[in-house]
């Protein structure tokens, strides 16, 4: 065995569970401490302070000077009781990650005395450099200038000596530089939208909030194997490797006990989240080795989102204090099951009422209808669009695959709600129900049939899948920040929303009985888009050529799906509602372009430096093995039997010897490939060269160096294998 191997080997050895010392308490006294919540606000603000608070949250408001001085001094002497030094704005740039520049509440008075100082005016604003930050040609490196402004709908927190205070991010001349700024106007556009309808049903309904609940799959790899995998610290996934005997295939990991130094790194990740007021709740083992899931309750868009960055960002710090390395690359090992985040997507009312949950009553029926199949026409419309916000380099190696929905967009809505919706679209009255099915309600208005209570099964195959109050888009990638995915899906819903209102109002201009109007052009919108619609396996062969029946597309390259956030349907609700203008949208698509080609750039470096300074060397050394073992038995055997016992060992020799020969020349090719895309004048034609002529040239590697491991003596073997990697506790 190499000795970078044997070294990683046996430092794993010897690990041990980290001691955790969480509080014996009860999660309810200590959940949210680290937040500036509405309890800790209590405290350090007057009523009148909380107030404004409240009024610029909930109506959209701007606060006032005044009122941020007090805010700002109450965070401050509550994050100075709580031992913090420094301040941050936390925001979330174009790069899938977050980012902080601390400053300390140390400043000198103007008498030259030092004070701790902390003003409204820093608290809502500030000025970080923002030329280095992806922005899509908006601004050249020279104009550095861009502002974080305070975000009040999402409460500031601390970690560890600082406090970190929720920012949107922009360019000097006001464009969107980050995630948060479009995901604050698409639920403010939803929101809008959907209290519109509800107003048809309930004209009490003011507020209609997006809620969000994430689910966040992971791999988590020892420290000590995971450095001596150089493909694994620099692009986040193995580019080669041979498949270990035993992975998946017995399904004896999922939902299986919790190794013991894993479950000791989630309670401490569980400790820090509560503190931070983090809902979690679900922790289990996913399909994969050494893969597992964490969940949390579900909450407000924003929050939840927020919250899900942070939580990513704990778990790669809290997990090396385990001896860990958490991977949230979607495709990390090739034979085995790669990470999604499932985002549980749902709409409710300010008067309690979920819009995706069968209603109560005959009008609550109907509602839910409305919102069910504006639903299914708005994924139908907008299929494009949602497959653009979840393309990304790592994505794609794993869309598609026997663990993930494909890249063809359908809808799942049950057996039962699909019949409904059958009868509904053929003016069925009276539907009747089957001995199998459960007891429903009569809607009793007009020619609407009945709706059946919790009566779905689940379709894990299904990209949008209806699960009984909320929708499951499962397409997301595991490292992806979920806002790409809510903006569009939330934008596109309120786009929907205001066409079908459009419809129904010049119904009723035209003396249309309001539930018939609603009526039929619900009938119309199924007729029009039921072909979204799919119960079958996903995966399947079969469905691919029947989607493409049905006129669906099935985009797997990442390019080309990330131009059609510019055609005309996505223009009409990225920009329609104003979500963004042409130049944000325009910068939005060459930003995600340049992030694929640098992502696919430095694997092929990686793969190039490996193959050549460590699989080839190891592959000459092991061929100059073979060759002394020949010239030595020549010196022992007779000539017949010499020409007999090596028959076999120079065939290896010569088949070593022509994968490396293969390898040089591949590589060489790549590396070309590279040269001609690097040298290309536009990054959207770049982006097509490196999928066309550069991505092409791994799986070629990987096939030579993936034989080579399986002929090459293990003690030569120069990277932690697939085996050690997944089954090594």
């Amino acid at each position: 065995m190499s000795k970078f191997r044997f070294i990683a080997l046996q430092e794993v050895s010897q690990r041990k569970p980290v001691d955790v010392h969480a509080p014996e308490k009860e999660v309810a006294d200590y959940f949210g401490s680290h937040v500036f919540n509405k309890k800790n606000m209590q405290k350090y603000l007057s009523q009148q302070t909380i107030d404004a608070i409240d009024q610029a949250v909930n109506e959209s408001k701007n606060i006032s000077l005044q009122d941020a001085d007090l805010i700002a001094n109450g965070m401050k002497s509550w994050a100075k009781d709580n031992g913090v030094t420094h301040y941050t704005h936390w925001f979330q740039p174009l790069t899938d990650g977050t980012a902080e520049k601390h400053d300390s509440f140390f400043e000198f008075s103007k008498e030259g005395n030092p004070i701790e100082r902390f003003s409204g005016k820093v608290l809502v604003q500030q000025e970080p450099d923002a030329s280095s930050f992806p922005s899509g040609g908006l601004r050249n490196t020279f104009e550095a200038r861009g502002y974080t402004a305070w975000d009040i709908s999402s409460p500031a927190f601390i970690v560890d000596d600082t406090l970190c205070i929720p920012t949107i991010f922009i360019s000097y001349t006001g464009e969107a530089l980050d995630y948060k700024t479009p995901l604050l106007k698409a639920l403010m556009s939803v929101d809008k939208a959907a209290t519109g309808v509800c107003q048809y049903f309930d004209k009490n309904v003011q507020k209609v909030t997006a809620n969000l609940g994430w689910e966040q799959e992971y791999f988590l790899v020892d420290s000590a194997l995971y450095r001596a995998r150089p493909d694994l610290c620099l692009t986040g996934r193995t580019l080669m490797g041979h498949s270990s005997a035993k992975e998946q295939q017995l399904d004896d990991h999922y939902f299986g006990s919790i190794p013991s130094r894993v479950t000791s790194f989630m309670k401490d990740l569980e400790y820090e989240c509560y503190k931070l007021g983090i809902p979690l709740k679900t922790r289990h083992n996913e399909v994969a080795p050494n893969q597992f899931e964490l969940a949390p309750i579900y909450e407000e868009v924003n929050l939840a989102n927020d919250h899900n960055q942070l939580v990513m960002d704990l778990m790669k710090r809290i997990a090396l204090k385990h001896n860990f390395n958490v991977l949230f690359h979607e495709k990390p090992f090739q034979s085995v099951n790669g990470s999604g985040k499932h985002n549980n997507w749902s709409l409710t009312t300010d008067t309690g009422v979920n819009l995706f949950a069968p209603g109560k009553n005959p009008k609550g029926n109907m509602l839910f209808l409305t919102f069910i199949i504006n639903v299914m026409v708005m994924v139908f419309k907008n299929q494009d669009l949602i497959r653009a916000s979840i393309m990304s380099a790592t994505n794609n190696r794993r869309l598609g695959a026997n663990e993930a929905p494909p890249a063809i967009l359908s809808v799942f809505l049950g057996k039962s709600l699909s019949k409904m919706l059958d009868k509904l679209e053929k003016e069925v009255v009276d539907y009747k129900m089957t001995p199998e099915e459960k007891t429903a309600l009569k809607l009793g208005i007009g020619k609407i049939p009945e709706i059946l209570i919790d009566n779905t099964d689940r379709n894990r195959t299904s990209p949008f899948a209806f699960t009984g109050n909320r929708f499951e888009f499962r397409a997301q990638g595991s490292s992806a920040n979920c806002a790409a995915s809510m903006i569009v899906i939330n934008a596109a819903m309120a786009h929907q929303l205001s066409d079908f209102k459009n419809q129904v109002d010049e119904l009723i201009n035209k003396n249309v009985n309001k539930d018939e109007a609603i009526f039929r052009v619900l009938k119309k919108l199924i007729k029009e888009s039921k072909s979204i619609c799919f119960e079958g396996d996903g995966y399947s062969k079969q469905w691919e050529k029947e989607a493409k029946k049905r006129r669906l597309t099935n985009i797997n390259n990442v390019p080309q799906a990330l131009l059609k956030y510019e055609d005309k349907a996505s223009k009409k609700v990225l920009i329609g509602e104003k979500i963004f203008n042409e130049a944000e949208l325009e910068s939005r698509v060459d930003v995600e372009m340049e992030k694929y080609v640098k992502k696919i750039q430095i694997e092929a470096r990686v793969l190039g430096d490996l193959t050549i300074n460590h699989i080839i060397p190891t592959a000459v050394t092991y061929q100059n093995r073979l060759l002394d073992n020949i010239v030595k038995m020549k010196e022992v055997f007779s000539a017949d039997e010499y020409e007999q016992l090596t028959c076999k060992r120079r065939e290896l020799i010569k088949e070593i010897q022509e994968h490396i020969d293969e390898l040089k020349r591949l590589v060489n090719e790549m590396i070309e490939a590279r040269k001609y895309a690097n040298n290309l004048p536009d990054i959207r034609q770049k982006a097509f060269a490196y999928s066309d002529k550069v991505d092409i040239y791994q799986d070629k590697i990987r096939e030579h160096i993936d034989t080579l491991e399986m002929e090459i003596d293990n003690e030569l073997w120069p990277l932690v294998k697939y085996r050690e990697l997944l089954f090594t506790k």
